[in-house]
């Protein structure tokens, strides 16, 4: 028995794959203290060179908050736009179906009168000093 045990590894090793192993690991060699500071300098000085790009670059904080104020006085522009229009929509509507409307446009800004009636016109006179 002790023979048939011996020989089944030594056929699982011809036939199948190797048996995983641990690789040894390296020892890591202790870094000297002045290129630690060099390395902390340089992090440093990246992270600030990326902290001043992200608030003041192209894309930074800065030109963000103008593009929202932009925005948003663009967007009450718009606003005012839309209800002058729908106003003006209502204006030429309110012209087209009503007649009475287009008789006081004509009174108000040209001055027209019906047939046998009286138009009295007031002016502003400037008051004299004395």
């Amino acid at each position: 028995m002790a023979v048939s045990l011996d020989l089944k590894p030594a056929l699982r090793r011809a036939n199948g794959p190797e048996p995983l192993r641990r690789k040894r690991v390296q020892p890591v060699t202790p870094t000297s203290p002045v290129r630690n500071k060099i390395i902390a300098r340089l992090l440093i000085f990246a992270t600030v060179v990326l902290l001043v790009d992200s608030l003041v670059g192209d894309k930074g904080l800065i030109e963000r908050l103008q593009a929202r104020r932009k925005y948003a006085e663009m967007e009450a522009s718009l606003n005012e736009l839309k209800a002058r229009n729908a106003a003006l929509r209502q204006y030429a509507k309110e012209l087209k179906d009503n007649p009475a409307a287009i008789e006081a446009i004509a009174r108000e800004q040209l001055g027209l009168a019906r047939p046998n009636e009286i138009l009295f016109i007031v002016r502003d006179a400037k008051p004299r000093s004395n």
